[in-house]
């Protein structure tokens, strides 16, 4: 028997962008990751044969900092340590992550690697590629999730992690924001082959003549919200527009399960922003406090 469990992976400290959300506070939204991992697993339908699990995530904002070049270092490290725990203590064949920004998906995905002796294709369907590394202009651990599951960055880090996956069997969906030219380079480095939103809005056969080509019988899939077109909506931090439709999204990740066996699916980067509005005015009315 095939066993598969949730992981709730709130983890937020990866991200900075406060700068993006100028309708919430800072620290409303760079926490904002933690409560948008908890609504999706209460959104989610109910599993019985799915055992829940969560990493425990600090919700200290007191004094965030950068070290190594990555923001809030020593928590992120922790919680690398805690979530791998988890795994390894239940050795699950299939795992669902809730997050959280969207680093939650590297000790996942390094893991069911390992355990699948690196039969596993990934396929990242996010706006961004996310190879940012320690040495970039930006500190947030979200955007170099990628480059971590190859096992790039930061040494202490990568040491934690169980395996890593092979440039060549990575494969990025919806595509629209480069960021720096710079990554646009790396990628054509690293030989990461990328597909736009319009590649795909018809059809999903290029990614399955992909996935034919790695050869890998097992897939790997990293479904950031921002990948989304934000006027049909806003679930992320990102908005840049051109973005996948949710039907696109939907049929995409089905006709991968038709044509192998998923083995991993993180839904990451929720931003619950009309959810927190809320949040902070029940916090201020009389009665319920």
């Amino acid at each position: 028997m095939s066993k598969t469990i949730r992981l709730i992976y709130p983890q937020w400290q990866g991200g900075i962008i406060s700068q993006w959300i100028p309708e919430l506070s800072a620290e409303d939204s760079s926490r904002g990751y933690y409560l948008g991992a908890q609504l999706l697993n209460m959104l989610a339908p109910k599993n019985d044969s799915q055992e829940i699990f969560e990493v425990p995530i600090s919700t200290d904002i007191s004094s965030r900092e950068i070290k190594n070049r990555i923001m809030d270092y020593d928590f992120i490290l922790n919680q690398t340590k805690e979530a791998l725990n988890i795994l390894e203590k239940n050795n699950p064949d299939k795992i669902i992550v809730f997050g959280g920004e969207c680093s939650v998906s590297v000790v996942p995905f390094t893991f069911l690697n390992k355990k699948y002796n690196d039969d596993t294709a990934l396929i990242w369907i996010d706006a961004h590629p996310d190879i940012t590394l320690p040495n970039d202009s930006y500190a947030g651990y979200h955007a170099m999730a990628v480059t971590a599951c190859m096992g790039e960055g930061d040494k202490k880090i990568m040491s934690e992690l169980p395996s890593k996956i092979d440039s060549s069997k990575i494969l990025l969906v919806g595509i629209r924001d480069w960021e720096r030219e710079e990554i646009k380079l790396r990628q054509q480095k690293y030989g990461i082959k990328h597909l736009t939103p319009e590649e795909v809005s018809e059809n999903s056969d290029r990614i399955i003549n992909w996935l034919k080509e790695c050869g890998a019988s097992k897939v790997l899939i990293h479904f950031d919200l921002d990948v989304l077109e934000p006027k049909e909506l806003i679930a992320a931090v990102g908005v840049v527009e051109n973005g996948m439709k949710i039907k696109e999204v939907v049929r995409v990740i089905n006709d991968i399960a038709k044509e192998k066996e998923i083995v991993g699916l993180t839904i990451a980067e929720h931003m619950p922003r009309v959810e927190i509005m809320m949040k902070n005015i029940l916090d201020a009315l009389p009665l319920i406090r």
